[in-house]
């Protein structure tokens, strides 16, 4: 698997506050079956100029050292377009030196002109990874379907299949009706796992659509190359979720 978006860079953000936080989540992942691991820390546009790309690169170093050998650790950013019409070109801001940033909209909630601002990203050569799109309040399956059409690349977020919230039910819509193209843990040092994602959808008997949304598109993505649409996958039965609940989260 390849996990394009956590907060695993020790002390920088609202992710893991220290090294010794992230080791474990890393030993885990890598016996999960994570290769690659993307640090993504918070980034608002605004201050795209003023990242601190090599200071952040010498943390994820000193991380890496001590780390497993397995995921290989490489530097992103996660991009809150606070501001629009911020030149995001900067190989530094991208994830892992591709051409494609994962980017987020301000205060988990959709601004007006999300389309324009993704497309405008797309034109200027720069491929907008959409964080998590089913977390945004009030946002519907007709505005992913829009921000698809202008070039967004679709990131869900794995712990929101799981749920019963809105949020919840859209992203397994999302996937309903195949407008995925890759899922992330979003990990802050928690307890949070690609790996869930994976099995529930392997459980479900999508397990080709499970390979491409937890390693083929992110590969592609990664080496600058075009998704691969992912199948619809149907809906899981209420006590499937359940199940998974309990299992994966403690909760019945």
């Amino acid at each position: 698997m390849i996990d394009i978006h956590t907060h695993l860079l020790p002390g920088v953000d609202d992710g893991s506050p220290s090294i010794q936080t992230s080791l474990p989540v890393l030993d885990r992942f890598g016996r999960d079956g994570v290769d690659v691991l993307v640090c993504t820390p918070h980034l608002m546009a605004s201050d795209a100029t003023r990242a601190p790309i090599e200071k952040y690169a010498a943390i994820l170093a000193r991380l890496s050292a001590r780390a497993p050998t397995k995921p290989e650790l490489v530097q992103g950013w996660e991009i809150m377009l606070d501001t629009p019409g911020i030149d995001l070109r900067a190989a530094g801001l991208h994830l892992g030196g591709s051409d494609a940033a994962l980017v987020e909209f301000p205060r988990m909630n959709v601004p007006p002109g999300a389309s324009h601002e993704l497309l405008r990203i797309r034109m200027s050569g720069v491929i907008p990874v959409l964080a998590h799109p089913e977390r945004y309040y009030g946002a519907t399956i007709e505005q992913v379907y829009e921000w698809r059409d202008v070039g967004a690349v679709i990131q869900l977020d794995a712990i929101m299949l799981f749920g019963t919230s809105s949020g919840c039910r859209l992203a397994r819509q999302m996937l309903e009706e195949g407008l995925v193209d890759c899922i992330a843990s979003d990990n802050h040092g928690d307890t949070r796992s690609l790996a869930s994602a994976r099995d529930w959808l392997t459980e479900l008997g999508a397990a080709e659509q499970a390979r491409l949304l937890t390693h083929g598109n992110a590969q592609r993505l990664l080496a600058g190359e075009p998704m691969i649409p992912v199948s619809p996958i149907p809906h899981a039965e209420p006590g499937m979720l359940g199940r998974l609940r309990q299992m994966f989260f403690g909760r019945k």
